[in-house]
């Protein structure tokens, strides 16, 4: 077998190996979602699903988790797609101190302002609120949401952007009608990444929603059911694929995109 051959082999096992672990969590998970906690049954319970949905009152927390996710992903994107524009294309006095200023949210962890932010937003009577739940998580995406876009504005072409701007066209369309819709791909994959760190954001949810159940998160909602039912793991998969399954149809339905921005950010770093 000639090196090339071989060493294309040894990639495929390496990429089949590492998928089967990364995948075995979750085909345990499901197939735990549809069995009886009874020993003495067998065969698929597709009813696991419904009482899970019923008992764990998910429908009130996947609306909540819905709402805030919506709000966080649509608020950031606009706000992240404008600043990095400016940071790519824009020159002016102390826009790179600034940026680096932007920059040091991706290196504050979330655990270190929860509670300073708590205790603001309770002196401003925020909190058991939406906002209390999607300001803070609009900020926190902010920081690499610029810097992503920011990537790739700066590496759009030049002499496209000057040809526009001899034709007579501002900022805006500049932005809106070209260079945007050039970088769908790296745009969706953002959209992507900011709607799984908001829906699976836990700590947020837990501090500042502290007495209001109808504010609760589905990830949130989830810790209460699994601290009601330890004693029914079949009910706790079924409650887990429950929370799980928006994101993962998400990821499936973007993934093209998805990968295709990441490889392409990949390449410009």
């Amino acid at each position: 077998m000639s090196t090339p051959r071989l060493e294309r082999s040894v990639t495929i096992a390496v990429l089949i190996v590492g998928t089967l672990v990364a995948l075995f969590p979750i085909a345990m998970i499901v197939a735990s979602a549809f069995v009886s906690d009874n020993p003495n049954e067998s065969g698929i319970v597709w009813s696991n699903l419904a009482t899970a949905w019923d008992e764990g009152h998910f429908s009130t927390y996947m609306r909540s988790s819905v709402i805030v996710t919506v709000c966080v992903v649509v608020l950031a994107t606009a706000l992240s797609c404008l600043l990095g524009y400016a940071f790519g294309t824009m020159r002016f006095r102390g826009s790179s101190v600034l940026f680096y200023v932007l920059l040091l949210g991706l290196m504050v962890p979330n655990e270190a302002v929860v509670v300073p932010l708590y205790y603001q937003l309770r002196e401003l009577g925020q909190t058991n609120t939406y906002q209390a739940l999607i300001l803070p998580q609009v900020a926190q995406s902010l920081a690499f949401g610029t810097f992503w876009m920011r990537a790739y504005f700066r590496g759009t072409s030049r002499d496209l952007v000057e040809a526009a701007r001899l034709d007579g066209a501002g900022h805006f369309r500049v932005f809106w009608s070209i260079l945007l819709p050039m970088g769908r791909p790296a745009v969706l994959t953002m959209v992507v990444l900011f709607s799984m760190w908001t829906w699976n954001e836990f700590l947020l949810p837990l501090v500042m929603i502290p007495s209001n159940e109808d504010l609760r998160t589905a990830p949130l909602g989830l810790t209460f059911f699994s601290g009601q039912y330890t004693g029914s793991p079949s009910l706790l998969a079924a409650a887990a694929l429950i929370v799980a399954l928006p994101m993962l149809v998400l990821y499936l339905l973007a993934q093209r995109h998805f990968i295709r921005g990441m490889t392409e950010g990949a390449v410009k770093g």
